[in-house]
Order: structure tokens, then C-alpha cells, then sequence
């Protein structure tokens, strides 16, 4: 795949809150494609972290597409508000909906691209169902909840899966993947088949946001 069609999505997970406009534009102005929202609820992660407030001030001030993780119990009722938003990619754990191709329906009726979550260690079997309907998944390559923990390996192979799933099947979904992420793995995961890189310390955490976005697109 060539590196300019990987799209690099910053996690605000890891951005300065204090100043978060300051931070948006310079992720901007560094070359992200997406922006990444980490919605958690402190139930189906131990972790919580923003909800509709603070989504709402991150689209008042971009313009880049946003794209909203849910690790929550209670995906469905956040649909039609993060809709309103103008969240573009959402994201949910089949395993917390008892209905997932009910909720992916509700998700792309309210004008969103619908995408299914995997952590670590669920399989990518568990998707055979509802990839045809899909148009991302997202392989969590960390246990999600934190942000700094390092990459499972293991997530590697499932991205040759499901690109292999995708190229058999004629199917169009994209392959994002969150979690661990830094120049030294993103080409293995990129070789592998990934669209999608989601970074939240790595990019975060250098003084060059725009040196860090280069180095992730590198192949």
C-alpha cells in the first residue's frame, strides 16, 4: 500500500486538555487526516474520559473529519446525538449490543460511516456476520482504557486476516488500528493491510507533531 493513502488519526486521549484549541491546530497544521475521540465510560473500561461537551468543542474548532470510539455499554444512545455533533467515523464493541446490525443500520441511517471495535483478544471470527455490512474495523492493539501501553503483537496477524477476508470476499471495509503505535511497528502494520493508524503518545508526546505524523505514514 503506498503511503499516501495511510490516513494518521492523533488520539486526543493524550493532547493537553488545558489547551486544547492550541493543540487541534497543531495537529492540523501537522498533516492529520482524521481526528480520534476516545469515548469511555468507566464501566465497559476502567477509565473515563469525555462525553458530549468536550465533543462538541473539538468539532466547533476543526474541520478535519472526526472519529469516535465507544467503549461504553450503551452504544446506541449515543448515535443520534454524536450524529448531531458531526462525528463522521463511529465505532462500537459488538460485544455490548445484543442487535449489532440494528445499531450499525441506526448508525449509517444518521448519515455515519459504521465501524465494529475489536480488543486484543477477541477474534476476528466474531465479525464473519457483519463485515459485508461494515465500513471500518477497528483492532485494538492494546487492552483499551489508557493511553502509553505498548503494542500486542498478536494484532498483527489479525490484520493479515481481515485484509485477507476483505480481498476474498470483494469487500470495501477499512482496517483501523488503535493502541501502541510508533514509527518502529506502523510499517509492519501498514504491509499488513492497515488504513487507519490511530496515535495518541507517540504523536502527542514529541515536540515535532508533524516529524511524528511523517514517520507513521513511512512505509
Amino acid at each position: 500500500m503506498q503511503s499516501n493513502t495511510i490516513k494518521i488519526a492523533p488520539s486526543l486521549l493524550s493532547a493537553d486538555f488545558g489547551k486544547m484549541a492550541e493543540e487541534i491546530r497543531a495537529i492540523e497544521s501537522a498533516g492529520a487526516d482524521i481526528l480520534h475521540l476516545d469515548i469511555m465510560d468507566g464501566h465497559y473500561v476502567p477509565n473515563l474520559t469525555f462525553g458530549y461537551v468536550i465533543t462538541e468543542t473539538v468539532a466547533r474548532l476543526t474541520k478535519l473529519p472526526l472519529d469516535a470510539h465507544l467503549m461504553v455499554t450503551n452504544p446506541a444512545d449515543y448515535v443520534d446525538r454524536m450524529a448531531k455533533l458531526g462525528i463522521q467515523y463511529l465505532s462500537f464493541h459488538p460485544d455490548t449490543v445484543f442487535h449489532p446490525h440494528r445499531l450499525i443500520s441506526a448508525i449509517k441511517e444518521n448519515g455515519m460511516k459504521a465501524g465494529a471495535a475489536l480488543n486484543p483478544g477477541t477474534p476476528v471470527s466474531t465479525l464473519d456476520e457483519l463485515l459485508p455490512d461494515l465500513d471500518f474495523v477497528l483492532l485494538m492493539s492494546v487492552n483499551p482504557g489508557y493511553s502509553g501501553q505498548k503494542y500486542i503483537p498478536v494484532v498483527t496477524d489479525k490484520i493479515k486476516r481481515l485484509k485477507g477476508i476483505a480481498e476474498q470476499k470483494k469487500l470495501s471495509f477499512l482496517i483501523e488500528v488503535d493502541g501502541g503505535i510508533n514509527d518502529k511497528n506502523a510499517p509492519e502494520l501498514i504491509s499488513a493491510g492497515a488504513d487507519i493508524i490511530v496515535s495518541a503518545s507517540y504523536i502527542f508526546s514529541s515536540k515535532d507533531y508533524a516529524g511524528a505524523i511523517r514517520s507513521l505514514r513511512s512505509v
